[in-house]
């Protein structure tokens, strides 16, 4: 067989192939199944390479599940620590970045795309860690569908805390005792129902209280992270010192931070609408966990 004969049977055998249009749906939705297989694996790579570097790692204890670990930094820095245990998300494809935020050496993880007291009247608008005082006053604002948060306080959360608590069980959190609330859902006028559980760990007079808008089920799975951590310590709040202020805050949350192993940094300014002596501002912000011996600065009203 010539070239010339193999030309024509070619151009026979193409004119007898159907040719349909191109499968372009199915091209997309295999273009997205391999960049979420791509993306799933960097993800896995970076935490495995964060979790190397990570010095050492504290015990995430759940009732009933003592499995879970969450990485306690102890790079020397003040920057929160990175956990490293993936959030669940809606599609579970891809774990979130999270952080540390407690009191003393209780702590509970969280999205870092979280912010902090991000609440309109008394109720939280976003995702968001609630802490040091943050309600100025409540009203009628609904809380939107979808809305996780998690409050941090210090003290017995009985009268004091504005839900009330009443423990249904105990558990352990690495050896130290914890009560727990259980969860439970209340209908929110104006918006999707509301459900709430709360932890108090007695011995270290720290609680979370966690509110979702989204389901029970949420409330429970944020309320597994909380770990304790020895070798860091939130920064404390600071209103229950500048609550009656007579020019005293700024010296008495100054032991408070060396009494949790901190150091302090002072800066003054000069100010006429205020005490000599108070405290007006601190940083890092409260809950924020750093190293025993990290430095906090604590601005005070200069003398006069």
């Amino acid at each position: 067989m010539n070239e010339s004969q193999l030309t024509e049977l070619l151009e026979r055998a193409g004119q007898r192939t159907a040719v349909g249009p191109a499968p372009i749906d199915a091209m997309r939705a295999g273009a997205t199944r391999r960049r979420r297989r791509r993306t799933a694996v960097v993800s896995l790579a970076a935490a495995v390479s964060v979790i190397a570097a990570v010095g050492g790692t504290a015990m995430l204890v759940t009732p009933g599940d003592s499995s879970q670990k969450v990485p306690a930094a102890t790079n020397g820095t003040n920057q929160p620590p990175k956990a490293t245990n993936p959030v669940p998300t809606a599609t579970n494809e891809v774990p979130l970045t999270t952080r540390l935020v407690g009191l003393g050496h209780v702590a509970i993880e969280i999205p870092d795309e979280w912010g902090t007291n991000q609440a309109s009247c008394g109720t939280p608008q976003r995702d968001t860690v609630l802490i040091n005082g943050w309600m100025t006053q409540l009203c009628a604002v609904p809380r939107p569908a979808g809305v996780e948060s998690v409050e941090v306080g210090d003290g017995e959360p009985g009268p004091a805390y504005r839900y009330g608590f009443v423990p249904d069980e105990e558990f352990q959190i690495d050896g130290v005792r914890a009560q727990r609330q259980r969860t439970t859902c209340r209908p929110n006028p104006g918006g999707p129902q509301v459900c709430r559980g709360i932890v108090y760990l007695p011995s270290t007079g720290v609680w979370f209280a966690v509110e979702s808008s989204t389901s029970a089920a949420t409330v429970d799975s944020i309320l597994r992270r909380i770990v304790l951590i020895p070798s860091r310590v939130g920064v404390p709040e600071q209103h229950g010192v500048t609550s009656k202020d007579d020019g005293s805050s700024g010296r008495k949350y100054a032991d408070l931070l060396r009494g949790l192993g901190l150091r302090v940094r002072t800066e003054t300014v000069n100010s006429p609408n205020y005490t000599p002596g108070e405290l007006l501002k601190v940083e890092p912000f409260p809950g924020t966990m750093l190293p025993l011996g990290a430095a906090v600065t604590i601005t005070v009203v200069a003398k006069r």
